[in-house]
C-alpha cells in the first residue's frame, strides 16, 4: 500500500495524464453526451435551484445530472490530491519562468498557487481586486459569452470538430499570451506589487 501512495503521489507522466482526458471524448460520445466542462453545471446548477421564469434556465436539466456529479467528483478528488496526496516536493519550475517570476516578486513554490498573490491577506488588496474580482468576472463572463470553458471548448470542442471550438481555444491561448507578456507586468506595477 505505501508503494501506492508513493507512486500516486508523484505527478503523472503526459503519456498517462495526455490519453486519460483524450478518452473522456469518445467515451462521452459513446454515451450519448455531446458535451462537456465544467462552466456548463453552474447553468445546471442555477436551474435546479432556482424555479424562476428565466428562458435560460428553463430546460431538462435532470438530463445533465451527469455532469454535476462530475463537478462534484473533481472538487471531492481535488480536496483528496491536495490535503492527503499531496507531493511534499517543491514545485518544479522552469529557470526562466522563475526569472520572469522573480521580477513580479513572486518566489515560493511550496505550493499550486504563488503564497505572494494567492492567500487571505491580499483578498481585501488592489491586488486581490485586480486578481479575485476583476479577474474572476473577466473569466466568468469570457466563460458565458464564449458558451463554455477552456476544458470544454478544447476537449470536447475540438475533438468533435465545432469550429466555434477552434475559434474559441485560439483567442484564449492569445489572450492568455496577451496577459502574460504585455499586460501583466504594468498590472502588477499598477496595484504595487
Amino acid at each position: 500500500m505505501e508503494q501506492f501512495i508513493a507512486w500516486i503521489t508523484q505527478p503523472w507522466p503526459w503519456w498517462v495524464a495526455g490519453p486519460l482526458i483524450g478518452l473522456t471524448v469518445p467515451t462521452l460520445l459513446i454515451i450519448g453526451n455531446k458535451s462537456f466542462g465544467i462552466s456548463s453545471s453552474l447553468r445546471h446548477v442555477c436551474a435546479m435551484c432556482v424555479p424562476a421564469n428565466i428562458p435560460f434556465f428553463q430546460y431538462n436539466w435532470r438530463k445533465e445530472l451527469w455532469n454535476i456529479m462530475f463537478v462534484v467528483g473533481v472538487l471531492i478528488g481535488g480536496f483528496i490530491a491536495a490535503n492527503l496526496l499531496a507531493n511534499p516536493d517543491t514545485i518544479v519550475v522552469a529557470e526562466s519562468t522563475q526569472q520572469d517570476l522573480a521580477a513580479l516578486g513572486i518566489t515560493d513554490y511550496s505550493k499550486l498557487l504563488p503564497a505572494e498573490i494567492f492567500n487571505w491577506e491580499n483578498l481585501f488588496t488592489a491586488k486581490g481586486l485586480l486578481f479575485f474580482v476583476i479577474g474572476g468576472f473577466m473569466v466568468g463572463f469570457g466563460t458565458r459569452y464564449a458558451g463554455g470553458c477552456t476544458s470544454g471548448h478544447a476537449i470536447m470542442g475540438i475533438s468533435s470538430l465545432q469550429w466555434p471550438s477552434v475559434v474559441a481555444t485560439i483567442f484564449f491561448m492569445v489572450g492568455g499570451f496577451l496577459m502574460t507578456h504585455v499586460l501583466l507586468g504594468p498590472l502588477m506595477k499598477l496595484v504595487g506589487f
